[in-house]
């Protein structure tokens, strides 16, 4: 796919919305709320930085407010290194309530819980020197009780399962493959991620 088709308005025809207002972006995101409406009304939602709990409700409420604004695909751009994996599916459960079709796209760097972001998406795509990073999400910190604490463990572990079960479903990799690879952290390039089965296109790439 040509790297003019990603970045133009995907729907030139559409007129923008006199009436909404695109959530803020959170505070560090590095982002203008002009830029942000500007891309919004493209139907762009852009994730950069670590997935913490205020980034993932963010972005969970701009992709919501794009699903309800119509059916056409919304695209995810991330460059998010790392994060929180109960942030992670957070997200990931606004994606799978979503009737619009998710488009995730990999700028920079997508690694540890962010992956799930990407495995959640309908159709996923990289740029040419993107890297996704395969790795054990951090786990949020707790105080508490020892009952509490090892709640959360429980909850980690089960999370962490289901990352491993969906990363299975969409490459086609065995799972314990998809295990030992968090389990090391291997980073893959577009190319090696498409072959892994973990993005489908790779965006501006140059024919032979």
């Amino acid at each position: 796919m040509r790297r003019d088709l990603i970045a133009r308005d995907t729907y030139p025809g559409r007129q923008p919305d006199p009436w909404r207002v695109p959530p803020e972006p959170p505070a560090g995101a590095g982002m203008s709320p002009w830029l942000a409406e500007k891309l919004f009304d493209r139907r762009i939602v852009v994730l950069h930085g670590p997935l913490t709990g205020p980034t993932a409700s963010h972005v969970a409420a701009a992709l919501l407010s794009l699903d309800a604004l119509g059916p056409e695909p919304v695209q995810l751009h991330l460059a998010a290194p790392d994060g929180d994996l109960t942030a992670a599916f957070a997200v990931v459960d606004a994606i799978d309530v979503m009737t619009a079709p998710v488009h995730a796209v990999v700028t920079s760097q997508a690694g540890g819980a962010a992956v799930a972001l990407v495995a959640a998406a309908e159709r996923r795509l990289a740029y040419r020197h993107a890297r996704i990073r395969l790795a054990e999400p951090r786990a949020a910190a707790v105080a508490g009780t020892a009952d509490e604490v090892a709640a959360a463990a429980g909850q980690y572990l089960r999370e962490l399962e289901e990352l491993a079960v969906r990363l299975a479903g969409v490459t086609g990799q065995p799972r314990s493959r998809i295990e030992d690879d968090l389990s090391s952290g291997r980073t893959l390039t577009a190319e090696q991620a498409r072959e892994y089965g973990l993005i489908q296109e790779i965006v501006g790439e140059r024919p032979d």
